[in-house]
This record gives C-alpha cells, structure tokens and sequence, in this order.
C-alpha cells in the first residue's frame, strides 16, 4: 500500500486512498462504510471546555497513532507495516435521551474520540503501542481502546463552516435520506459521526470542512 514517485516511497494517505469516505461532495450522498479500526476514547461533556476531558482525549489519540507510525524508527517490528499519514480526527456523538443532536446542551454531550488505525494494526501490536508511549511520554494512558467499529450504510455530507452551523447540513441530509427511501438509524451502536479535515485550533470558523455521517437503513 505504498505509493511511488520515482524512487521516493510516499506515505499512504487514507484521505487520498479512500477520498469516498473523507472528501464527499457538499451535497448529501450514501455510501456504505466497511468495518474500520480505530484507536478511541470515549468521555462525556461538552469538548470546547478547556483542559476537558475532550480536549484531553485528543492529546492520548494522537500519541498511541504516532507510536504506532515511528515504530520504523525502532527495534519493534510490526508485521505488514506500510508508511502513512495519521488519518484524520473523528467522532462518534450522542446524548442521552435524545434521537438527534442539541448543539444549544454541549454538556449532555456522550462521545467516542477517535482516529483510524491502518489494517496491520493487531491487537498485540496495539498493546505494545500504548506500553511504549506511556513509557515514553509518562503519561497514563489506559483510556484508549482499541475499537471495530461496522458502520454499514449511511448518509454523508461535507459541512463547511462552524460546527454549530452543522443543523442545516443535517437538515438537507434528512431530507435526501426520505427521497431515497431510507430512514435515519441511530441506536446505541450507530451514530452522529464527524470526521474534522481541518484544525480548528489553525484555522477560521467559516473555513473549517467536516464531514458529516448518519447510519441510515431501508423505510
């Protein structure tokens, strides 16, 4: 899965790879998402709290997935290995008691923080991951799991702009899901899927790409 340019090997980018799940037109679309691994953590509350829990997750994400992607640097070899860019930042939403989202109660906010793990990541490989960077960085971290997640047919979009905005992007995605016959299917293993292509912390609110992703099934 390595890409060539002359005798230069190039990092496999999962964003250029497989750009129907990453860079979805800014219209609504269905797809079907094949069963993905992930490195994870889940958490409640709202994410733009600061030093939260959320914010917090991120730092432990990326940690495991860049241990994982230097181990060529190291005397661990991980069978199958292949160069790749970090794929991007991704989340799994939901709130209690709720069927759709309510952006005004951030706080009610139940989530799984999350960031794809190429297909040669095992579960030992895994382990040895977060023992390596918790002995590296000092840092605890037993809140990350590796996770499957079969996400199946779904409605996606590309919402461009601030995050609250996001309701009329969904809005128009709920619509498309009733022309095609289909109804939204969230439950308590289907959910408001995000998947951020942009900084937040780097670039402006209208500017921001995200991609938006709802587990639909057959009315």
């Amino acid at each position: 899965m390595q890409a060539l340019e002359g005798s230069v090997k190039m990092a496999f980018d999962y964003k250029k790879e497989y750009k129907e799940f990453y860079l979805p037109k800014n219209k609504p679309g269905l797809i079907t998402v094949p069963p993905m691994n992930f490195v994870a953590v889940r958490g409640k509350g709202d994410p733009n709290e600061e030093g939260g829990a959320y914010k917090q997750s991120i730092g432990l994400l990326y940690g495991i997935a860049f241990t994982i992607k230097m181990s060529k640097m190291g005397d661990h070899r991980i069978e199958g290995y292949f160069d790749f860019v970090v794929p991007p930042l991704e989340g799994l939403w939901w709130q209690e008691g709720r069927s759709g989202i309510d952006y005004s109660h951030k706080e009610d906010f139940v989530w799984i923080s999350m960031i794809r793990l190429p297909e040669f990541v095992t579960e030992e490989d895994f382990a040895w991951a977060v023992a390596q960077a918790s002995a590296k960085k000092k840092t605890d971290f037993s809140r990350v799991e590796f996770l499957s997640y079969d996400e199946g047919v779904c409605v996606q979009c590309m919402h461009s702009g601030p995050y609250d905005d996001e309701p009329a992007t969904i809005a128009a995605m709920d619509l498309f899901t009733k022309e095609q016959g289909y109804l939204l299917d969230m439950d308590k293993n289907r959910y408001h899927h995000e998947i951020y292509l942009s900084d937040a912390r780097k670039c402006r609110p209208e500017n921001l790409k995200t991609v938006i992703r709802h587990p639909v099934k057959k009315a």
